[in-house]
């Protein structure tokens, strides 16, 4: 015969080595149901030799060409779809490993303007060396996962953009996010794995600490970290720092009158004092009026009285004027302290990092809860240090703020933190946050119980929502999401062409297929140990976590997270199957409601038979929107209201594109939120400068409130000096470096809206 080499993909030449051609048959027939012998597989081979013995050189194709024709010559066609399928198989990693050299050639030498890739987490900056080794390893996780991990439904759904499976790159390593009760973790102290952090004892700390808590346990989650309490939390640092302050001015009060002599040793005083006084009876006031300012420098002066008499035998007693003194500079002293410690907080979640020094944590706190002057303290500090903004007065983007509203705590001009709502608004108004969250729609208030704070429905900034369960407490703290998954529902109508019921086979298929693709992934995660978790499960802020030790399996308390299965693009396929979206027609706003309560009504059917926690989720992903979109356009082309944009529109929103009435949008959209139990988002859009009109800004507040939205933001334009970081409206001078905007175009304000 007269081949003697063989041309490889890559373009290599090597030389002909009959015994791969062996290997390959026998590979394929070894997994089939009906069984070549092994003169079979020769024969097979010395004809593929045969048919090929007239040439010197030919290439890897040809050969498995005339392989497959032989295999089916023989009649064994089991065998030979096999083979086929070995060849798809090997035909898509080959794709999958040039896909991943380009990611990596993007990754290292593309400019960051120009490279998608280097833009697909905000969070992460691709220019700094230890982003673009994140990336890296994201991209080869990937790789690895979708080639040697994923069964072949899964990974097919995914590739060809029926679904989109969310954090690939941690599919074998952990789970979705959390909510931390800062409460539970502060008690008694915790360790972030490289030390142990005693229980903070002011405000300071407790905001120093919030911020450690939420870097250390995102370094063990690939999602969002969220505080369900932060009021609650912060109150019990004040209520501290309020007490050290009141020793701290009793000592410097007495140092004035009595001379540094007489308390020379403020150790001393600090011991005795505190021995002579019952601290729980003082507490913070913010007015005068307040029955604990008169109890408060009562005791303060009851206790100086006692202390100076019995320990430092004076023959005059305490001066009435002191005690009020006292407790005046000790409210001035915690209230400044908090401003500080807010501030300081919100500089640290913007610029402190996770992850080898690559990431900044995704951050959410909760609150407007709180009705005691500590709570309402922290509250007011952190919107004011929000409102001021970063060093140049940058807006900040963590952590997404999370205003909770409650009738009856907040709501109403009557309730006691009325002030602090009207307050979050002025803020948002201006920066974009707070959000806010709806605690009397009927599906969260089902779960309120006044004063319980983990009764209180919390929500990562990215809509995440977790309460129900069905194995445990139906609490907000200690519980997260395990993970989602999305289904992509305009290129299931354009498959079914406007077919009804061929749309619902579609849609309960990879209902189901997402479903099963969940379960894949808790099996590969649930044999994991405490240990390769050691600050969510080891320092017990994941429910359960805190009976096991560190060998132990985590499978049992994955029973209190959430499973979701999302949508996007819920208006592109109500028009894909009946020609319009839902905020055009109430034939498609019906349409639409029955779409995703068919898939509540699954998950819920899942929760009940498999005793887990499955939820319907609104997909905020703006990069699985326009990835979608990219694939629908690519396989069925420009589809008026389908497909003609770069974007299709989130979860279950009318699109942003539609003129529509801000109470119309809010009356259509509303519905959905009670079928979406793993989170959802409302937005509204203002034009101009809301800052200037708070009561309109309320006015839509409350409209969303009242409709029964859950969670709902208001959007507005948002300048940025491109030169000096400024972020804020701004005019024709920038508010910071005073730089005006000149017809010649130097001065460029690029408008930014959060969608």
């Amino acid at each position: 015969m007269n081949l003697k080499t063989v041309t490889k993909r890559s373009g290599f030449t090597v030389d002909y080595d009959r015994q791969k051609i062996y290997n390959a048959i026998a590979g394929a027939n070894k997994d089939s149901i009906e069984k070549m012998r092994d003169e079979d597989i020769q024969g097979i081979t010395l004809q593929v030799e045969k048919k090929l013995s007239d040439r010197d050189n030919v290439t890897v194709e040809e050969i498995q060409d005339v392989v497959e024709h032989e295999i089916m010559r023989y009649g064994f066609y089991d065998i030979a779809k096999r083979y086929i399928r070995y060849r798809q198989r090997h035909e898509e990693r080959r794709a999958a490993q040039k896909h991943l050299m380009e990611c990596y050639r993007d990754i290292f030498f593309a400019d960051a303007v120009d490279s998608d890739l280097k833009r697909d987490n905000a969070n992460i900056n691709t220019d700094a060396s230890m982003g673009i080794m994140l990336k890296l390893g994201a991209e080869g996780a990937k790789h690895f996962v979708d080639n040697y991990v994923l069964p072949e439904a899964y990974a097919t759904a995914d590739q060809h953009d029926y679904i989109h499976i969310h954090d690939k790159d941690f599919s074998l390593i952990t789970f979705n996010c959390c909510q931390i009760d800062l409460l539970k973790l502060f008690h008694g102290g915790f360790s972030t794995g490289h030390g142990f952090l005693r229980e903070p004892n002011s405000i300071r700390a407790y905001a120093s600490l919030a911020c450690i808590a939420i870097q250390s346990n995102q370094n063990d989650m690939f999602g969002g970290q969220s505080i369900n309490c932060f009021d609650y939390a912060m109150a019990e640092g004040v209520r501290k720092s309020f007490h050290k302050a009141v020793v701290d001015e009793a000592f410097k009060a007495m140092v004035y009158r009595f001379g540094s002599e007489v308390f020379a040793d403020r150790g001393a005083f600090r011991k005795s004092f505190k021995a002579a006084m019952d601290m729980e009876s003082c507490n913070f006031a913010e007015k005068p009026e307040d029955p604990r300012h008169r109890q408060s420098v009562d005791a303060i002066g009851a206790a100086l009285d006692k202390l100076l008499k019995e320990d430092y035998g004076t023959a005059e007693g305490a001066d009435p004027k002191d005690a009020e003194h006292i407790y005046n500079l000790a409210c001035q002293d915690v209230a400044e302290e908090t401003h500080q410690a807010m501030e300081a907080l919100i500089h640290n979640f913007n610029t402190l990092h996770s992850r080898a020094g690559a990431q900044v944590p995704f951050s959410s706190i909760n609150y407007g809860m709180d009705t005691s002057p500590e709570g309402r303290l922290a509250t007011r500090e952190v919107l004011n240090a929000i409102m001021s903004g970063l060093g140049n007065g940058e807006t900040p983007i963590f952590p997404i703020s999370v205003f909770q509203l409650k009738a009856g705590v907040n709501y109403n001009p009557q309730d006691p933190n009325y002030d602090l709502f009207i307050r979050a608004c002025e803020v948002s108004a201006k920066r974009l946050f707070p959000n806010f969250v709806n605690l009397d729609a009927p599906y969260n208030l089902q779960y309120y119980k006044p004063g319980d704070y983990n009764s209180y429905v919390a929500t990562m900034g990215c809509r995440t929502r977790v309460m129900s369960n069905i194995n445990g407490p139906e609490e907000s703290g200690s519980r997260g999401n395990f993970s989602f998954v999305t289904i992509n529902l305009p290129k299931l109508a354009l498959e079914a062409r406007g077919n009804l019921e061929e749309f619902w086979k579609l849609f309960d298929k990879y209902i189901a297929l997402c479903h099963d693709y969940l379960l894949f992934r808790l099996q590969t995660i649930a044999d994991k140990h405490v240990y390769n978790y050691p600050f969510l499960m080891g320092q017990g802020v994941w429910m359960g976590s805190d009976k096991l030790k560190p060998t132990d399996k985590i499978r049992e308390v994955l029973k209190h997270a959430s499973y979701s299965i999302g949508f996007c693009g819920l208006a592109e396929c109500l028009t894909a199957l009946i020609g319009k979206h839902h905020g055009e027609s109430a034939e498609a706003q019906e349409l639409g409601l029955k779409i995703v309560g068919h898939l509540r009504e699954v998950l819920d059917d899942y929760t009940k038979k498999e005793h887990m926690n499955w939820t319907c989720f609104g997909t905020p992903a703006e990069s699985t929107a326009g990835q979608f979109q990219r694939a629908n356009r690519k396989e069925y082309g420009i589809v008026k209201g389908v497909t003609d944009r770069d974007y299709m529109t989130n979860s279950s929103h009318v699109p942003v594109y539609y003129p529509i009435k801000a109470i119309d949008k809010i009356r259509i959209e509303a519905p959905y939120h009670a079928l979406e139990n793993a989170g959802h988002i409302a937005y509204i859009e203002m034009d101009g400068d809301p800052s200037q009109n708070i009561e309109a800004f309320e006015t839509i507040v409350r409209a969303m409130h009242d409709h029964d939205m859950g969670y709902f933001s208001i959007n507005h334009p948002v300048d940025r000096d491109p030169v000096c970081g400024y972020t804020g409206i701004i005019a024709n001078e920038c508010p910071h470096c005073h730089r005006r905007e000149v017809e010649s175009g130097t001065f460029v304000v690029p408008r930014m809206k959060m969608k």
